[in-house]
């Protein structure tokens, strides 16, 4: 199986898991009712996660991996306001049903990580990642190594706020908050970053 073809296959089941873990639980969903989902056999299910829990890290993932593309793009020349602003109104004009879909379930799996410890590890794994992107993009713009302390503890304050910010619409937007209110959700999300590092990321490179 080529890694192309494994890693949707992995989405497509994570998706059906997190479908099921939403409506029944952790506790109320079996491997047997995810392969079923599928339309796969258990074993095959065992073949590619390591447990049913782990079977949301691919669509909690899927959730920060606009995120972190979006910061990977970030032109030098751009303010953190103005690049997050273009990214999600291309992103709003460019996404489809499945996007918006996987988007939904993301936020789902995020809001149940509160209270179910396993979901919780997935989590926290995607928020791993976006602070190793963070720092790799911190470095580049402050022309620092990626392993310096001072990009390091940029990089962890960034990707803590992200982590909250993403936790606190999610939430909303399940609670029934109106979307229109998050329309400053670029800025919202430029700001916490700004703040979180003193100042130090956010600005364009002007040298």
């Amino acid at each position: 199986m080529s890694e192309h073809r494994r890693h949707r296959l992995r989405l497509e089941i994570s998706r059906e898991a997190a479908r099921l873990f939403w409506e029944h639980g952790v506790d109320g969903t079996s491997g047997d009712q995810i392969a079923e989902a599928v339309g796969l056999s258990t074993r095959t299910i065992w073949r590619h996660f390591r447990s049913k829990e782990s079977c949301a890290e691919p669509i909690v993932t899927q959730g920060v991996e606009w995120e972190m593309s979006m910061l990977r793009s970030w032109p030098e020349n751009l303010s953190l306001e103005e690049h997050i602003a273009a990214e999600s109104t291309r992103y709003g004009r460019e996404a489809d049903e499945v996007n918006r879909a996987d988007d939904m379930l993301a936020m789902k799996m995020i809001l149940l990580a509160d209270r179910e410890p396993a979901i919780r590890t997935a989590w926290l794994m995607a928020c791993d990642q976006v602070e190793r992107e963070m720092a790799e993009i911190i470095a580049v713009r402050l022309k620092l190594p990626a392993d310096d302390l001072q990009v390091r503890l940029h990089a962890a304050a960034a990707s803590a706020a992200l982590r909250v910010i993403n936790e606190e619409i999610g939430a909303a937007l399940l609670g029934g908050t109106d979307p229109r209110e998050f329309a400053d959700a670029p800025e919202r999300v430029a700001h916490a970053v700004r703040n979180a590092t003193g100042g130090a990321v956010g600005d364009p490179v002007t040298e």
